[in-house]
C-alpha cells in the first residue's frame, strides 16, 4: 500500500466518523464569508446614510474569527488523540514522525480546504439572505443582490489558512512530543476520574452554590436603591460577575458531583439501569470537564444575555417612541404646525390637533426622594416641566395638590420617588409648596420638554397661572407650546410622514414624529441585535459541538461497559433510557445555569434599553434551549449507534 492509498482510505474513515466537525468547518467558513460580504456588498451602500454599523461589522468580524478559531483548535485537540492508536501503529511498523506528520497534515488538507471551498459556496448562496435579513430587522429600504466579492473572499481565505497553520502546528508538537507507549494511553488519560467524593470536594460544592445565590442576590439589589454612589455601583457589579463566574467553576468542580453523591447515598448505593447510565456517569467526569463548560455557560449567559438586552430595546422601540412623542406628530412652533396642517389638507389627510402650554420650574422633591442616592442626584433643585389640569382630560387636582405623570423606568430605577409627601415649586421670587398625590403613567408632552423621561407636574390651573407669572426665564426651553398632530386614518400615517419629512421637520430636535422615532430606534438597535445575534449562533454551533464531540469520546471509552450490560442481559432500549437521561444532564446542566445567569442579569438592568422583559427574554430563550437541545438529540443518535456495535 503506498502513501496516497493511506490518505486517502484514512480520509474516508475519518469523514465518517467526524462528519459533525466537517459541518462545523462548513458552517463556520459559511458563516463568516457572509458575515464578511456585508462589509464590501455594494447594496449596502444604500444604507450607509441609516446604518452607521461598519466598525461594528468589523469589530464583529474580529470576535468571529476568536470565536472560530477556539472552537476548531479545540476541536483538532479531539481529534487527534483519538487517532493516537493509530499515530502509534504508524510508528510501531517503522514511520517516522515527519512521514506521519506528512500524512496528517495531507488528510486535513483535503479535509480542511475541500469543506472550506463548499462553507464559502454556501455562504455566497445565503449571503443575498443575511443582507435582506439586516435590511428588514433595521427597516431599510434597498434592494439586497447577490454579489460575490473578492475581497471577502481574500479575507476568508487568509484567516482560515492562518487557523489551518495553527491546526498543524499543533498537531506537529503533539507528535514530536509523545512516545510510542504514551500514544496508547493518551486517549484514555483524557478524562480523569474520581471515585470517592472527598470532604475538601464537598466544600467546594457548597461554596459554589452559595456563590452563585449570593451573586443573584446582590444583582436583584443593584438598581434599588441600594448602593448609594457610583463606586459601590462598580463595586457590586465586579462581584456580581466575580461570585457568578467562580462559583459557576466550583458548581462543576464540586456542587454537581455533592448533590449526585447524596441522591446515590439516600438510595443506600442501589441505583437502576438508568441512574447508572446517568448519574454515575455524571457524577466522575463533571469535575475534569469543569473549566470547559464554565467557559460555555459564561460565554452562553454572556451571548443570551446581550441578544435579550437588544431584542428588548428592539421590542420597546414603538412603546418608547409613543412616550417620547405621545402624538403621530409633535410641534414646539405654532407656524411650523400650522404649515405641516396646510399640506396635510392639501393631500386630503384628516388629522386632530391638541396644544398645551408647558412651562419650566425649579421643583423641590426630596422631601419624596425614596432614598439618599435620589436626593444626592440633585432632587432639590430639578427642572420640571408642569402643565395645567384643565389641559388633561380626566384629571382634576386641588389648589394645593401635585400630580407627577411621565417618569421613565430607567430614572425610576435610579432616582425613586415615593408615592406621598411635599413638592414645592420654587419660581423667581415665591416658592408654592404642594401635597404629592402620586405617579401616573401617561405621556402628555414630547420628550422635548422633558429631556426623555423626567416627570412632567400636573397642577390646578390657578397655580399653574401663579407660577407662570413668577417663571425664571433661564430655564425655559424656548418653547412654552406643545402641539400634538395626530392622523385620523392610520393608512394615512405613513404619507403623512413622507410630508413631514419633505419639509424638512424631521432635521433639528424641537419637532418630531412618531413613526420616525421608531425607526431611527428600530436601526440603530437592529443592528446591534443582528450582530449580537450572528455572534450567539456561531457560539451555540461551535460550543454544541464541542460538547457533542465530548459525548464521542466518552461514549467509546464507555463501548466495554456496554458490551458487559449487553450481555447481563439489559435491552438497548434500558441503556437507551440512561443515555437520554444522561445527555439531559450533559446538555441540561449548561444550558439552564447559563439561562438563570443570563436572566438574573438582565432582570437587574432591563429597564436601561427598554420598557419590554417577558416577552422578548422569553423568547430568546426558547429559541436557544430549542436550537441547543438538537446537539443532545445528536449526542443520543450517536450512543445508540455505538451500543448497536457493543455485541
Amino acid at each position: 500500500m503506498n502513501i496516497n492509498t493511506l490518505i486517502f482510505r484514512n480520509l474516508k474513515k475519518n469523514l465518517k466518523n467526524y462528519f459533525l466537525y466537517v459541518f462545523a468547518l462548513i458552517f463556520s467558513v459559511a458563516l463568516y464569508f457572509a458575515f464578511v460580504t456585508l462589509q464590501y456588498d455594494p447594496s449596502m451602500d444604500a444604507a450607509k446614510g441609516s446604518i452607521k454599523g461598519g466598525a461594528a461589522i468589523r469589530a464583529a468580524s474580529i470576535m468571529l474569527v476568536a470565536i472560530v478559531s477556539i472552537f476548531l483548535l479545540y476541536a483538532n485537540t479531539i481529534f487527534i488523540k483519538r487517532r493516537s492508536k493509530e499515530i502509534g501503529l504508524f510508528q510501531l511498523i517503522g514511520m517516522t514522525k515527519n512521514k506521519i506528520f506528512r500524512i496528517l497534515t495531507m488528510e486535513n488538507f483535503i479535509l480542511y480546504f475541500g469543506s472550506m471551498v463548499f462553507g464559502i459556496l454556501i455562504g455566497f448562496t445565503f449571503s443575498k439572505l443575511i443582507i435582506m435579513i439586516l435590511y428588514k430587522i433595521t427597516r431599510v429600504e434597498a434592494i439586497a443582490e447577490l454579489h460575490f466579492s473578492s475581497q471577502a473572499f481574500s479575507q476568508t481565505l487568509i484567516v482560515f489558512c492562518a487557523i489551518y497553520v495553527l491546526i498543524m502546528m499543533m498537531n506537529y508538537l503533539f507528535i514530536k512530543r509523545q512516545s510510542i507507549l504514551s500514544l496508547f494511553r493518551v486517549k484514555s488519560s483524557t478524562e480523569t476520574k474520581v471515585r470517592k467524593i472527598s470532604v475538601f470536594q464537598m466544600i467546594l460544592g457548597i461554596l459554589g452554590i452559595i456563590l452563585i445565590v449570593s451573586g443573584y442576590y446582590v444583582s436583584s439589589k443593584l438598581f434599588e436603591g441600594d448602593f448609594m454612589t457610583m463606586t459601590e455601583l462598580f463595586g457590586a457589579m465586579i462581584f456580581i460577575l466575580a461570585s457568578v463566574i467562580i462559583g459557576t467553576y466550583l458548581f462543576y468542580k464540586g456542587s454537581v458531583s455533592f448533590i449526585f453523591h447524596l441522591i446515590r447515598k439516600k438510595k443506600g448505593g442501589y441505583l437502576n439501569i438508568n441512574q447508572v447510565m446517568s448519574l454515575s456517569s455524571i457524577m466522575f467526569r463533571m469535575k475534569s470537564n469543569s473549566l470547559l463548560l464554565t467557559i460555555i455557560t459564561t460565554v452562553s449567559a454572556l451571548a443570551i444575555g446581550l441578544l435579550s438586552l437588544s431584542y428588548i430595546s428592539y421590542y420597546s422601540a414603538e412603546k418608547l417612541a409613543e412616550d417620547n412623542v405621545p402624538a403621530d406628530f409633535a410641534f414646539t412652533d405654532a407656524e411650523a404646525a400650522l404649515t405641516f396642517k396646510k399640506a396635510l389638507e392639501k393631500n386630503d389627510i384628516q388629522y386632530s390637533s391638541d396644544e398645551i402650554e408647558v412651562i419650566q420650574v425649579s421643583a423641590d422633591l426630596k422631601d419624596i426622594a425614596e432614598s439618599d442616592f435620589a436626593v444626592n442626584g440633585s432632587l432639590d433643585q430639578m427642572e420640571t416641566s408642569v402643565i395645567s389640569d384643565k389641559e388633561i382630560k380626566g384629571i382634576d387636582v386641588g389648589k394645593d395638590e401635585t400630580l407627577f405623570t411621565g417618569y421613565s423606568d430607567l430614572l425610576q430605577k435610579v432616582l425613586p420617588l415615593n408615592n406621598s409627601g411635599e413638592v414645592v415649586w420654587n419660581g423667581k421670587t415665591d416658592s408654592i409648596p404642594q401635597q404629592y398625590l402620586g405617579m401616573k403613567d401617561e405621556f402628555p408632552i414630547s420628550w422635548y420638554y422633558t429631556s426623555g423621561g423626567s416627570p412632567v407636574g400636573i397642577v390646578d390651573d390657578s397655580t399653574f397661572q401663579k407660577l407662570k407669572k413668577d417663571i425664571d426665564p433661564a430655564i425655559q426651553k424656548g418653547s412654552t407650546l406643545y402641539i400634538g398632530i395626530d392622523i385620523d386614518n392610520e393608512e394615512k400615517v405613513k404619507e403623512a410622514n413622507d410630508l413631514f419629512v419633505s419639509l424638512g421637520f424631521d432635521e433639528g430636535y424641537d419637532h418630531d414624529s412618531q413613526m420616525n422615532l421608531e425607526m431611527t430606534q428600530k436601526r440603530s438597535i437592529g443592528l446591534v441585535m443582528f450582530i449580537v445575534g450572528f455572534l450567539g449562533l456561531t457560539f451555540l454551533i461551535t460550543s454544541g459541538c464541542i460538547l457533542y464531540f465530548k459525548q464521542m469520546d466518552e461514549s467509546e471509552e464507555e463501548k466495554p461497559n456496554y458490551t458487559i450490560l449487553r450481555k447481563l442481559g439489559f435491552t438497548q432500549t434500558d441503556l437507551i433510557k440512561g443515555i437520554g437521561a444522561k445527555q439531559i444532564f450533559n446538555f441540561g446542566i449548561p444550558l439552564m445555569i447559563g439561562l438563570v445567569h443570563s436572566y438574573f442579569a438582565v432582570k437587574s438592568g432591563w429597564f436601561l434599553f427598554g420598557g419590554e422583559f417577558d416577552t422578548p427574554m422569553i423568547i430568546v430563550m426558547v429559541l436557544y434551549a430549542a436550537l441547543y437541545s438538537i446537539f443532545g438529540i445528536l449526542s443520543v443518535a450517536y450512543y445508540k449507534k455505538v451500543i448497536k456495535e457493543a455485541l
